[in-house]
């Protein structure tokens, strides 16, 4: 396995200090990265079994990995290949011993599969789901009450499509589906803030309005039903140039927080560990992929969103370094994972990497 030898540097200006490690990612002080994990191609979401096995979904190779640490050094062993063949797997999550994958098409549910890693169960069908697929890659989550939540995503850049720019949720069975949240253009990552049970999620604003429109968004979801504005109105006051004449912008639920341009933000996380010190406990942390087609890059980094009484209150950069000084990029972060220890795993799907930042003054 390669670790990365992470240095801390003491700044001659009195300056805080800054984690550095052999690819250049930046930390606040106290806080390193290593890779626990290589050789995943396009590693997309994760999701921990109750045994400690951690999940890696793709999007590209319609691939599904499980991978353990088998000695608790906080490193796993080479990831093996539960699946392949599938149609954009990237969404999945655990619950009562099941992996639960959302393909383009369908939802389908492998039984016990920790104790079948070497010989994989049967994928169960729970759901079908439509095929388009622009934005046809599935965030799911199961949330602490037990639903499961899923992202259908626009089927393009800016339409109005009916049943599409959803969140829907449904039993784990596939039972009592429903519309759970509205005007949501393609969203890859949510989660319940742990003191209010509110959702909480990302969404990638439309293209083709130039480099510094529209921001892309961190909306709050605190009841059923809210419209937060697509495609109509994009971050809660940018009317659309071609479907805004036709509801304005007041209509609609306006985003927690309007994020750079372009900085498609995808995996979000509450911090729930006890690792981290206590300015980051209940803090909100955002995994911005990057920009494809903005003249200057932007994203490439993980920030923290500070909230306090349901609304954010200050926007940090907290893991940067992936985009080099010219354009160039050595990572992507995608998804987001607090382990029992308190550390925060972080998928890369351009290096096919899984980082673990931990905290250790």
């Amino acid at each position: 396995m390669k670790l990365i030898v992470v240095v801390f540097l003491s700044l001659l200006s009195g300056g805080p200090q800054l984690a550095w490690g052999a690819t250049g990612i930046n930390l606040p002080e106290g806080f390193r990265i290593t890779t626990v994990l290589t050789g995943v191609a396009d590693a997309r979401s994760m999701a921990l079994g109750e045994k400690g096995t951690l999940f890696i979904a793709t999007r590209r190779l319609g691939r599904l990995y499980a991978a353990r640490d088998e000695d608790g050094d906080g490193i796993f062993s080479p990831a093996i290949l539960l699946a392949e063949g599938l149609r954009m797997p990237n969404g999945i999550a655990f619950h009562q011993g099941a992996l639960f994958v959302a393909e383009n098409h369908r939802i389908t549910r492998f039984d016990d599969i920790e104790q079948k890693l070497a010989t994989p169960p049967a994928a169960v069908e729970i759901a079908k789901l439509p095929t388009e697929k622009h934005h046809g890659w599935r965030y799911l989550a199961i949330s602490p009450d037990g639903w499961l939540y899923l992202s259908i995503g626009a089927p393009c850049n800016i339409c109005n499509e009916s049943g599409y720019g959803t969140i829907i949720r449904m039993r784990p069975d596939g039972s009592e589906r429903e519309l759970y949240a509205q005007g949501v253009r393609n969203s890859v990552g949510f989660d319940w803030e742990p003191s209010t049970g509110d959702l909480w999620f990302s969404d990638n604003g439309r293209d083709w309005l130039g480099d510094d429109l529209p921001p892309d968004e961190l909306n709050r979801a605190t009841v059923a039903g809210l419209h937060f504005g697509y495609p109509y109105c994009h971050a809660g006051y940018l009317s659309d140039p071609e479907y805004g004449d036709q509801r304005p912008c007041g209509d609609f639920t306006p985003p927690a927080l309007k994020l750079g341009a372009h900085v498609a933000p995808l995996g979000i996380r509450f911090y729930t560990g006890k690792q981290f010190p206590a300015g980051y406990q209940g803090q909100l942390f955002v995994a911005e992929h990057g920009s494809w087609n903005r003249s200057e890059p932007v994203g490439y980094r993980i920030g923290v969103a500070r909230i306090e009484a349901g609304r954010v209150t200050a926007y940090e950069p907290f893991a940067t370094g992936w985009l080099k000084a010219g354009g160039g990029v050595t990572g992507r972060p995608v998804d987001l994972l607090v382990m029992p220890d308190g550390a925060l795993l972080v998928s890369d799907d351009h290096a096919g990497e899984i980082y673990r930042i931990s905290y250790n003054p």
